[in-house]
């Protein structure tokens, strides 16, 4: 395990850059390879957890579990960096709804219900099997008990019948934690549409823009998801990890070979100004993906430390101090409260 409470050689985050960046509540993302789909998901899903519950206990006057924005709120007081916690994949809930309740004591506040492969939930984005052709019946069963237990439900890796779906079943707000624009990538489903993002802020949600360059125009797009369909070849073909120094050598000579470019703090801004003229300000947020999308972040933003370059060219751009204000946090806090309140309406209804 890296320490965070210093600099650290690698990665996009750690307490020295965060507190230059001016990040208090980053969510920690709980991220569960496709793999463990029906294959050991929930434990692997708990030594992550139980990863970041050491942080906060190793350092203490640095970082706190956040359970709610409430808490959130107090610690910034307090001075401390929260982390709250949302899972990336619902594999850990291995078709038990019993696991919801489980993950929820456990601190988790958000879970992206698949990731690149369809999983007993629901389809993926970049899995072209479609195997229930939007969500599974166990699927709506947990975006009721989502609902219930006061659980965002994020939408962000969904294909687009698996949107729709939870749109049409949701009785709360939802979130897209790291999604972008389609309008910059047509025909790439793992961004949002126009019709996606207008539906997501009539449902009250927000959409938070992705900075990896794959996400943001769509020349380089296509390039890096090239790049990412090799490594997958590679990585099954020879059967590596991805930390494995093979692989890692595999990716580098890939990347040396073929100029795949990066995106420019510009382009985020672009798609952060597509969203607030589709819906306003109130519905768009920052989804950064730092430490997932590898070496692929624009210039500009390359780790936490850079925040303030994006807030300067918000301001140059004519952004209210409010609206930077909601963009940076306050509309995910709106969200995750308004979630908290339904799910504390559909308790007692019952």
């Amino acid at each position: 395990m890296e320490d965070i409470s210093a600099r650290t050689p690698d990665g996009n985050f750690d307490y020295p850059r965060a507190k230059a960046g001016g990040l208090n509540a980053p969510f920690m993302s709980i991220y569960v390879p496709s793999s463990y789909e029906m294959n050991g998901a929930k434990q692997y899903a708990d030594r992550c957890i139980d990863m970041v519950e050491k942080f906060a206990r190793d350092w203490p006057d640095k970082f706190a579990i956040a359970r709610s924005p409430a808490d959130v709120r107090a610690q910034f007081r307090a001075g401390l960096i929260s982390l709250p916690m949302g899972m990336e994949n619902g594999a850990p809930l291995e078709g038990d709804l019993a696991n919801l309740t489980y993950f929820h004591e456990r601190g988790i506040r958000y879970i992206t219900l698949v990731h690149a492969k369809d999983n007993h939930i629901c389809d993926a984005s970049f899995d072209k099997e479609r195997k229930w052709n939007g969500l599974s019946p166990f699927g709506r069963r947990v975006v009721a008990e989502m609902n219930r237990l006061g659980i965002m439900i994020d939408v962000s890796h969904l294909s687009d019948s698996s949107f729709f779906q939870v749109l049409r079943l949701t009785k709360a707000p939802v979130i897209a934690s790291h999604s972008s624009c389609r309008y910059f990538t047509p025909g790439w489903e793992r961004n949002m549409s126009d019709d996606m993002i207008r539906l997501l802020a009539a449902n009250g949600g927000v959409i938070q823009i992705n900075f990896g360059s794959a996400f943001l125009t769509d020349d380089l797009q296509k390039k890096w998801v090239k790049e990412w369909d090799e490594e997958e070849a590679y990585f099954s073909r020879n059967e590596r990890a991805r930390t494995d120094s093979a692989a890692s050598a595999f990716v580098h000579a890939y990347r040396e070979k073929n100029d795949l470019g990066y995106a420019d703090i510009s382009d985020v801004v672009a798609h952060i100004d597509h969203v607030v003229r589709l819906v306003g300000a109130d519905h768009v947020g920052i989804g950064s993906d730092f430490d997932g999308v590898g070496d692929s972040l624009p210039a500009g933003l390359k780790d936490v430390s850079d925040y303030p370059n994006l807030v300067y060219e918000l301001l140059k751009r004519g952004y209210s101090e409010e609206d930077i204000r909601n963009i940076c946090g306050e509309n995910l806090l709106r969200v995750w409260t308004t979630v908290d309140q339904i799910a504390r309406e559909l308790q007692t209804s019952r």
